[in-house]
């Protein structure tokens, strides 16, 4: 009879910490994203550019998703394995440090999420859902705990199973939790802002303001 369960994480090992270690890096991305935007525009800018909205789609094109955040976490988890009607009882604690990346699927953006304002110089952008990627799992760091008089190969490799399935699991739960969420959302917006803003004043629109919400925000 096998049973395996889900075990929290410690209070160091959850992913709140990990996230604010990983918030300065994310800015200079999404610095080094504005600049990607205008060479982008440079490229592919269109021959009228008499609608800004025409001008801002260029900024999405040739890029079907934009990763906006990471988050790395460290799932704690457990399995246990009984063989021999019972007799042979083993157990596994897994600490398995794990990435998850927050993506913007920029194929589903066209001018109906989009606004334009020419009173106020005010581009509304509506972007779709921020998607979460399966789980890469760093088994290479890994740190087990066994515990049992005599553990198979069999019984270790099962054990081995149970918890990277468990981790990948758990981290999925850990990344959608709302604090990792939300630094996902900012990062997205800030991107797509920066991303918008600069070929816009290229474009000879003069200083305009980007308001970038995601499908799902509360007040929207």
């Amino acid at each position: 009879m096998d049973d395996t369960k889900l075990t929290s994480p410690p209070a160091a090992t959850r992913p709140a910490s990990p996230a604010r270690r990983s918030a300065l890096p994310w800015l200079l991305f999404v610095a080094a994203l504005a600049l990607a935007g205008l060479f982008a525009w440079l490229l592919w800018k269109p021959q009228d550019i008499g609608s800004p909205l025409a001008t801002s789609l260029v900024a999405f094109q040739r890029q079907n998703s934009l990763t906006v955040f990471s988050a790395e976490m460290a799932p704690v988890v457990s399995s246990d394995d009984s063989r021999l009607f019972g007799l042979v009882q083993s157990k596994q604690v897994a600490v398995i440090p794990a990435r998850v990346d927050y993506t913007v699927d920029l194929s589903q953006m066209n001018t109906d999420r989009m606004a334009w304002d020419a009173a106020s110089q005010t581009l509304s952008v509506r972007l779709p859902p921020l998607r979460l990627s399966r789980p890469n799992l760093d088994e290479a760091r890994a740190q087990y705990l066994r515990e049992g008089v005599w553990i198979s190969r069999a019984a270790q490799d099962k054990l081995t199973r149970d918890n990277t399935r468990l981790a990948e699991q758990l981290a999925t739960q850990q990344a959608a939790n709302p604090v990792l969420m939300a630094l996902a959302r900012n990062a997205a917006k800030d991107a797509v802002r920066q991303n918008l803003a600069i070929p816009l004043q290229v474009a000879g629109y003069g200083k305009v303001t980007v308001n970038v919400t995601i499908d799902g925000d509360t007040g929207r």
